[in-house]
């Protein structure tokens, strides 16, 4: 295994930079906890809002972390 290959981890047969990987999940966990913690009310509130966090951090780790995919098309029989 060459040194490229030693930052890369195996999640559901993907390979994915544990770097990136860590990134992501500290911010959706962040965006969670705090929109669970800072939930004004009663029952439902804090679930709703810690799972709009989770959402939101998502959707920012998704901006801020880009795929290093390269897909190429082979013409062939189909």
């Amino acid at each position: 295994m060459n040194d490229e290959n030693k930052n890369y981890v195996d999640i559901w047969g993907d390979n994915v930079k544990i770097k990136d990987l860590g990134i992501s999940m500290l911010l959706c966990i962040a965006f969670a906890l705090g929109g669970f913690i800072l939930a004004p009310g009663e029952a439902p509130q804090p679930l709703i809002t810690g799972l709009v966090g989770g959402v939101i951090g998502f959707i920012i780790s998704s901006i801020i972390i880009k795929p290093k995919r390269n897909i190429t098309k082979m013409e062939g029989d189909e």
